[in-house]
């Protein structure tokens, strides 16, 4: 296994997660949507219980996505999880609310009072998705970061490797109103996903009516934000790397990438025909209720695919807006021949953990939740 292709490989697992990350997200899209559709207190606990079954998925999903970039790219670790923290950070108070708030809300005598605690999966719902969508929007547009390559294995006090040029620290991201259409787009997807779960996992005559209402709703925005992204990222500048490791800008950069990678361009249209035959089917088909897995397929693959896009093919994944040459590319901030080796062999173990996940997955999900199999049930949210 060459050095390039150990990087292109962990480029690969990288971007899987995060298109698995994203899809798991119907949970937060779901419980925004736990006192818009949910008029009493049993539809609130139908939403909350059929979504805190499979809340741990994504916040796992999360963990190991951070997990594998630090692993793979740590220098992008560094520098993004060290210097834009307060976005990072962000996004992990909401995921930790989430977690509080699922342990918490039926505790007997908490302070706070029930629908506080499901206030706080709304935070998360609504700030997960808008806030990650707004970081990965980055990706394509750059960050305001320096990286001193002569402290890369200095000896001394403390060598400062990477810097933020700025004292927002990764708030700057919403100046570029693209990252935050990115973002917004995110966050209209979680809330189709969450809908097209909702409706495949439980079974409420009150409910189902108002999903189906609501998944229409949510889906305008979504494609409305998509597209126009999808269209500015065609058109738009990117960074290209040089044999010799220069960057410099090239136009239609990200068009050229998936001309140039046609497994990757037919990757992104079938994912985004998925997403569409998912929320067309279960509008169009009153008795239709398995969605969530053509439209959840098809966030997985448009997610990897963008994210190859912005990686492979002699590109930059996270450009310096304050000094060009500091941007981070796959070669410049990956670990180690040897680290990267050992990581691939330990990889392996991947299908066996999500043939676990699938198996667990189909248990739980054995028989739709009905109000009378929540009344019945000996652990509830």
């Amino acid at each position: 296994m060459t050095y390039e292709f150990l990087q292109q490989y962990w480029w690969f697992i990288v971007s899987l997660l995060g298109g698995i990350l994203v899809f798991l997200m119907f949970v937060q899209g779901a419980n925004t949507l736990i006192f818009r559709l949910g008029k009493d207190e049993e539809e609130r606990s139908l939403i909350i219980n059929s979504t805190g079954r499979k809340w741990e998925f994504t916040f796992t999903t999360l963990v190991t996505f951070g997990g594998a970039f630090f692993a793979s790219f740590p220098l992008f670790y560094s520098t993004s999880f060290g210097g834009a923290y307060w976005v990072w950070m962000l996004i992990l108070v909401s995921f930790v609310l989430q977690a509080v708030a699922y342990e918490f809300q039926s505790k007997p005598g908490n302070l706070l009072g029930r629908n506080a605690y499901r206030r706080f999966l709304v935070f998360n719902g609504v700030f997960g998705p808008l806030l990650l969508g707004t970081a990965v929007g980055t990706f394509f547009h750059g960050a305001a970061f320096t990286v001193s390559k002569d402290a890369m294995g200095a000896f001394g006090a403390n060598p400062v490797i990477s810097q933020w040029a700025n004292a927002w620290h990764g708030l700057d991201a919403v100046a570029n109103p693209w990252n935050v259409i990115l973002g917004i787009a995110i966050l209209f997807l979680a809330r189709v996903l969450g809908a097209l779960y909702l409706l495949n996992n439980i079974d409420d005559a009150g409910l189902r009516p108002k999903l189906r209402r609501q998944l229409l709703i949510d889906t305008l925005p979504f494609l409305l934000c998509f597209v126009a992204f999808l269209v500015h990222l065609l058109i738009a500048d990117g960074f290209a790397v040089s044999e010799t490791g220069e960057i410099y800008v090239e136009p239609y950069k990200y068009l050229n990438n998936l001309l140039e990678m046609p497994v990757v361009l037919c990757l992104l249209l079938l994912g985004v025909v998925l997403v569409l035959c998912g929320t067309g089917m279960t509008l169009c088909r009153a008795n239709f209720h398995r969605g969530i897995w053509f439209s959840g397929l098809g966030t997985v693959l448009t997610v990897l695919s963008l994210l190859l896009t912005v990686g492979y093919n002699h590109t930059a994944y996270y450009p310096s807006t304050a000094d060009l040459q500091s941007s981070l590319t796959l070669a410049n901030s990956c670990s180690s021949h040897f680290t990267l080796t050992a990581m691939s062999w330990v990889s392996l173990i991947i299908p066996f953990v999500l043939a676990y996940i699938i198996y667990a997955w189909r248990m739980i999900d054995k028989k739709s939740l009905t109000k009378q199999e929540l009344s019945q049930e000996e652990h509830k949210y």
